[in-house]
């Protein structure tokens, strides 16, 4: 071996030295990074999965609230339904409390010709807010494709009919006796039971409806002579509350 190559042996010996030492430094943050990517698309990924897994259950759960539930019920029957109701009451109001010097003590007056007005004032009320709910629940549910009157639609009906179809024949046999003061507020607990025993097939909020409805005929059975405000209330004021609440919730 000559004497240069003698001389250039250890510069070389120790060039590939520091280069094994630099690659050896470099080679950690180049596993890091590769295993930060991995990482990253691990959780790219298992996002991805996880959202469409959510809108799978949020599917599923529609199909079988549709499958067991009558869910097209519109809210704006509802806020019809309260301005037929204050309208009906405002209308009995004058009936009953026709002639009265407003700044005396007021006393309810029923006479056989005022009992048929009031019999006739519920009854277009009720043919109206049934009539504009059947029209728009029939709108709503063919938006949805579900039918009028499917398994469950007629569940909540029969289960609504049976409370509401006892307690109007209670209000006409206290009516032909006399008993005009207990009218409405068995009506509001009839309905409210109604609602309830019917809630089962729609909607959560109608049970929630019920509760309340329930609530007031019983406060309206204590103070006995505001019987016709608490109606307005419950048949007027909380039928428009449900309905704009629904309406915005469910765009119904």
């Amino acid at each position: 071996m000559r004497q240069g190559d003698l001389r250039a042996a250890p510069g070389v010996a120790f060039f590939r030295l520091w280069r094994n030492l630099v690659d050896s430094l470099h080679k950690p943050r180049n596993i890091l990074k590769s295993n930060s990517y991995i990482y990253f698309e691990f959780q790219s990924t298992f996002k991805m999965s996880e959202e469409r897994y959510l809108e799978d259950l949020k599917d599923i759960k529609d199909i079988m609230n549709r499958s067991s539930r009558f869910v097209s019920l519109s809210g704006l029957s509802g806020v019809f339904a309260g301005l037929f109701a204050l309208g009906g009451a405002y209308a009995a109001y004058k009936i009953v409390y026709t002639d009265q010097n407003y700044l005396a003590y007021r006393v309810a007056s029923i006479t056989a010709e005022s009992k048929i007005a009031l019999l006739a004032i519920a009854s277009v009320t009720l043919i109206l807010a049934i009539g504009t709910g059947i029209f728009l629940t029939t709108r709503e549910a063919k938006k949805k494709n579900q039918h009028l009157l499917d398994h469950n639609a007629k569940r909540l009906l029969i289960n609504l009919a049976i409370p509401l179809a006892t307690g109007g024949v209670l209000c006409l046999l206290l009516l032909s006796k006399g008993l005009i003061g207990l009218i409405a507020p068995l009506t509001l607990i009839f309905y409210g039971l109604g609602l309830v025993n019917a809630s089962k097939y729609t909607l959560g909020e109608v049970r929630s409806l019920g509760l309340i409805q329930v609530l007031l005929g019983l406060l309206a059975t204590y103070y006995i002579g505001y019987g016709l405000l608490f109606w307005s209330i419950g048949f007027g004021l909380l039928h428009i509350v449900y309905g704009i609440v629904m309406h915005i919730r469910y765009k119904s």
